[in-house]
C-alpha cells in the first residue's frame, strides 16, 4: 500500500484499494455436501468427481462388502460389483464412465471400466489379477496387473487392449509393487515402481520411463497428474524422518510440506491424492491434535499455501474431514470424513 493510501484510510479514493486487498486475502471457504450412503449402507467415501460434478467411490455394508456408486444430481445410484461382493470406483471421466476394482466369485481382484451403468473387466497383463486406478476422457485406463512370472506391472487399457507399460530397472521382482495410478489426456500415466533402491515415484510416457525422484529421501510415489503434465504424490525428506506431498513439474520436485509443518518436520507425512489442470493438489496429512495423538486431515494447496479444509467448511458442522482424493476444474473436491460417528463420503464446493 503506497504512503498516500496509509494516510488517507478513510479516503473515497483508497476505498477500492482496500477492498481488492481484501478479496485477495480472504481464503476460500467451501460449502459440504454429505453423499450418503447406497440403502442399507453404514458408511461411504468418494474417491473421484469429473467436470460434471459426477462422482464415485464406494458404500460399504455390514456384511463387510462394497458396492461402487455413481453420484449425480443428488442421488447415488449402485453400479454393484463383479460378483465377489467388495467394489471400489476409483476415478471417473467427462462421459461418466467409472475405473475401480473388485472381487469376483472366484475370489480374484479385477480392475474394471463402467460401460452403460454395467462394469466390465479391464482383464490381466496375465492371470489372476488386476485393478484400476484411473482414467481418461478417452477411455484410456491404468492400474496394476499380474503378469506371466508373477510380477506387478503397471498398464495402460486401450480399446480392450492392455499394454504392460514396464518397470524401473530392478523393480521386477515378484514382491514389488509396480502400479500406475493415474492418466491425462495425452495418455501420460503417473505411478510408482521399485528400482534397486526402494519405491520411486514413475512417469511413463511416449515409452519412456521417468524416475521422478524424492525430496532427500530413499522413496517416493505418484497419485495424480493434470492434462498440463504437473504430478503430485508423497515422497520421503532427507534423512527418512518424514514425508511430504509434492508437486512436480517441468523436472523439478517442489515441496508441498505437511499442514502442521510446512517445510516437513520428524515424524510428519503427507499425500498429494488429486490435482486439476490449475495446479491445485488436495490430499491428506497428519495432524497433531491435542488428547488425540496424530489423525489424518484432508488438505489443498494452491497459491503456494497448504490449508487444512476442515478450517475452510462451516464452523460445527459436525464434519472431521480425513482424506481428500480428487479435484475438478471447478474447485469441487471429493473425498471421505466422519459424519454423525459413521465415515461418509463428501463433496465440497467453493463459495
Amino acid at each position: 500500500m503506497n504512503n498516500r493510501c496509509f494516510a488517507r484510510l478513510t479516503s473515497r479514493m483508497c476505498l477500492p484499494f482496500l477492498l481488492a486487498l481484501a478479496v485477495v486475502g480472504a481464503a476460500q471457504t467451501y460449502t459440504i455436501t454429505d453423499l450418503g450412503t447406497l440403502p442399507g449402507g453404514n458408511g461411504s467415501g468418494a474417491r473421484g468427481i469429473n467436470a460434471a460434478g459426477q462422482i464415485t467411490g464406494y458404500s460399504s455394508f455390514t456384511n463387510g462388502g462394497s458396492d461402487v456408486f455413481l453420484y449425480a444430481g443428488g442421488k447415488m445410484t449402485n453400479l454393484g460389483n463383479l460378483g465377489g461382493g467388495s467394489a471400489i470406483g476409483q476415478a471417473i471421466n467427462s462421459s461418466g464412465q467409472v475405473a475401480g476394482y473388485s472381487t469376483t466369485s472366484q475370489g480374484s481382484y479385477n480392475g474394471f471400466i463402467s460401460m452403460n451403468g454395467k462394469l466390465t473387466s479391464v482383464g490381466f497383463l496375465a492371470c489372476c489379477y488386476s485393478d484400476a486406478e484411473g482414467i481418461n476422457d478417452a477411455g484410456q485406463v491404468t492400474g496394476a496387473s499380474s503378469t506371466a512370472n508373477g510380477d506387478i506391472h503397471p498398464y495402460l487399457w486401450t480399446d480392450g487392449k492392455m499394454t504392460d507399460l514396464g518397470t524401473l530397472e530392478g523393480g521386477s521382482n515378484p514382491w514389488d509393487w509396480n502400479t500406475g495410478e493415474a492418466v491425462n489426456s495425452a495418455g501420460e500415466v503417473a505411478g510408482w515402481g521399485y528400482n534397486d533402491e526402494g519405491f520411486r515415484a514413475i512417469l511413463w510416457s511416449n515409452g519412456r520411463i521417468t524416475d521422478l525422484g524424492t525430496l532427500g529421501g530413499s522413496y517416493s510415489q505418484a497419485y495424480g497428474i493434470n492434462d498440463v503434465g504437473q504430478i503430485t504424490g508423497q515422497a520421503y525428506i532427507t534423512g527418512g524422518i518424514g514425508a511430504d506431498a509434492f508437486l512436480y513439474d517441468n523436472g523439478v520436485m517442489q515441496d508441498l510440506g505437511t499442514i502442521t509443518s510446512p517445510t516437513g518436520g520428524n515424524g510428519q507425512y503427507a499425500y498429494g491424492f488429486g490435482i486439476n489442470n490449475d495446479g491445485v493438489v488436495v490430499g491428506e496429512s497428519t495432524y497433531q491434535k491435542n488428547g488425540q495423538g496424530i489423525v489424518y486431515h484432508a488438505f489443498v494447496y494452491s497459491n503456494g499455501k497448504m490449508k487444512d479444509l476442515n478450517r475452510l467448511i462451516p464452523a460445527n458442522s459436525g464434519w472431521v474431514l480425513s482424506t481428500a482424493y480428487s479435484i475438478n476444474d471447478a474447485g469441487q473436491i471429493v473425498g471421505y470424513g466422519t459424519y454423525k460417528n459413521q465415515q461418509h463420503g463428501f463433496l465440497l464446493t467453493p463459495q
